[in-house]
């Protein structure tokens, strides 16, 4: 049962979630105004409301029947039956809940005005995969990445921690979403002739695959592009990034179905990988 629920996190895709919260600590470290205890709440946040998008999507993609058992993609608990619809529901209120208590304390840091801001935060994690207009079913999911796994955690954490906000932290967290918004088209690259046979219109689906391939290796591209005004002194991490990146996207041109599940992780780790290592070098230079 356990293994059923570590499956349901979605293990390979949370590294996005922290590599926002790196990244913004790494911007922190450049400017001289890191605090340890802000920053940790933030991930801490930050890794709490992904598991409950992650449990809200399955928990609603099985209610709207768009799901089936033996999918390509990685095995989902409550439509392989090993998770029951009202346990995967009661999850999924109780991590955003638990996400929305952490984001309260910060607070403290931020001031009052982060309470709309966490608002804003939850109704997206529940946005896109429900209500009147689910953002994955409509061909929004890559927007909604860029803005809520990009935008919003790294200029929310850089400003807990330095009380302002800066154009350069707003293209490194554009730059970032860029990246993030690849973790979720190798998914629905993957996931195409699922989606399309059950009526789910992601954007892989409305615009194919070739179009889809070309979007992953111009998201990398540009968000490197994006932020390489921040790479003083550390173009090297840069141009390490632009070669595993190339390598990646190659293999999502060559591999279909069940294949590209490792190529998601990967994906997802190169993302951390490149954010640690801006982190790093931040702190020590």
């Amino acid at each position: 049962m356990i293994k059923c629920w570590i499956e349901a996190m979605r293990l390979r895709t949370l590294p996005v979630s922290v590599a926002g919260v790196v990244l913004a600590i790494g911007y922190n470290q450049l400017d001289g105004n890191f605090k340890p205890l802000p920053a940790a709440l933030c991930l801490i946040f930050a890794v709490l409301a992904q598991i409950a998008s992650n449990f809200a999507n399955e928990y609603y993609d099985y209610r709207d029947g768009l799901d089936r058992a033996g999918r390509d993609g990685p095995r989902r608990g409550v439509t392989e039956g090993d998770i029951t619809p009202r346990a995967m529901k009661t999850a999924t209120f109780a991590t955003l809940a638990l996400a929305c208590a952490v984001g309260c304390s910060l607070i403290h840091w931020g001031g009052w005005w982060m309470l709309p801001a966490g608002i804003l935060i939850a109704l997206g994690v529940m946005a896109y995969s429900t209500g009147p207009y689910p953002l994955s079913r409509h061909g929004w999911g890559e927007v909604a990445v860029v803005f809520y796994f990009g935008i919003i955690p790294v200029n929310l954490t850089y400003y807990v921690q330095s009380g302002t906000f800066t154009a350069e932290v707003l293209a490194g967290s554009v730059a970032l979403g860029l990246m993030i918004a690849n973790v979720l088209i190798v998914n629905n690259y993957r996931d195409i002739d699922d989606d399309r046979a059950v009526g789910k219109l992601t954007l892989a689906v409305k615009m194919g695959r070739p179009f889809m391939a070309t979007l992953y290796l111009l998201n990398g591209l540009i968000a490197v592009a994006l932020m390489w005004k921040a790479f003083t002194n550390m173009h090297a991490i840069a141009y390490v990034y632009i070669v595993l990146h190339l390598i990646l996207w190659k293999r999502l041109t060559r591999v279909t179905g069940k294949s590209l599940n490792p190529l998601l992780g990967m994906t997802a780790m190169l993302i951390l990988l490149y954010a640690s290592a801006f982190a790093i070098v931040a702190t020590i230079q």
